[in-house]
């Protein structure tokens, strides 16, 4: 029998890999898409009733890089960042194209990518991931809080990255096999399973800096992972009704990324940019 590929202390004691039927909850994504659709159509109609020259935005809050979640792309976030810019953020994209290799190769691209924006803007820059992109945005806020001055994760199962379902189990598996085959830029062993997971592992639990506001979205219809462990303790925690996946199509969730990225100043965060060590 083949040893399991996922480490142990991924899934602490307290959590749970969600039942086998619980993958059914994700049907709501329908509804969802759904929604998203009525959206975009009353967005649209918005747009072209409205005049120019009072489209004005306000552009105070600081700007925001989307970090998609596993196995997926920038495409996945095309419609909450299309929100958000409709709402006067200016939105940039994590340059991910599927979010399948090494966690630490991930973030130091990512470290790289909001290094480049805040340099651009004058500003720190807030995160907003998805899923495993989510974890990816609390380690690099707590590695680089000059650079970063809020995150907001949705579905991320921080407190235990195992706490997902068996047929994400199995995409892993796929990812370290053929990663062991020789194909480059997937997953291995070590990402999932050795001293690579256990980096990201341990950074995804140090505190987040104290001016570094932290959101954490979660819904107990979470078909995909334990929606108890996307709870962060340190975080300001907001349920919503919604698939794992339809949280980042679902208009209801993008009003709640919406408010929380609001400036609460007519002044943007100060850059003052501290070369740290990616990882």
């Amino acid at each position: 029998m083949s040893q399991p590929t996922l480490a142990s202390f991924l899934l602490p004691d307290g959590f749970a890999r969600p039942g086998v039927a619980a993958v059914l909850r994700e049907a709501s994504l329908v509804g969802e898409a759904g929604r998203h659709v009525l959206r975009r159509v009353a967005d649209r109609r918005v747009r072209r009733a409205t005049p120019y020259a009072a489209r004005a935005l306000d552009r105070t809050a600081d700007p925001v890089l989307l970090v998609p979640g596993f196995l997926a792309g920038d495409n996945s976030l095309a419609f909450m960042a299309a929100v958000l810019r409709q709402r006067g953020f200016r939105t940039y994209r994590s340059q991910i194209r599927a979010n399948v290799g090494c966690t630490l190769d991930a973030a130091a691209q990512l470290e790289t990518r909001l290094e480049s924006i805040a340099i651009r803007r004058g500003s720190r820059v807030q995160l907003v991931g998805h899923s495993l992109g989510g974890m990816l945005a609390r380690g690099i806020a707590v590695r680089r809080p000059d650079l970063v001055s809020g995150i907001v994760t949705m579905g991320s199962p921080m407190l235990a990255p195992g706490a997902h379902h068996g047929a994400l189990t199995a995409s892993v598996e796929m990812l370290v096999r053929l990663s062991r085959a020789g194909l480059p830029g997937l997953m291995s062993e070590d990402c999932v399973g050795g001293a690579c997971a256990r980096q990201s592992f341990d950074e995804s639990r140090q505190p987040v800096p104290a001016d570094v506001a932290f959101t954490a979205i979660y819904s107990k219809r979470d078909g995909i992972v334990d929606w108890r462990a996307c709870v962060d303790p340190t975080a300001a925690a907001i349920e919503v009704t919604a698939s794992h996946i339809g949280m980042a199509v679902d208009p209801r969730v993008v009003d709640h990324v919406a408010a929380v990225l609001a400036p609460t100043s007519t002044a943007s965060s100060v850059l003052e940019v501290d070369r740290g060590v990616s990882a």
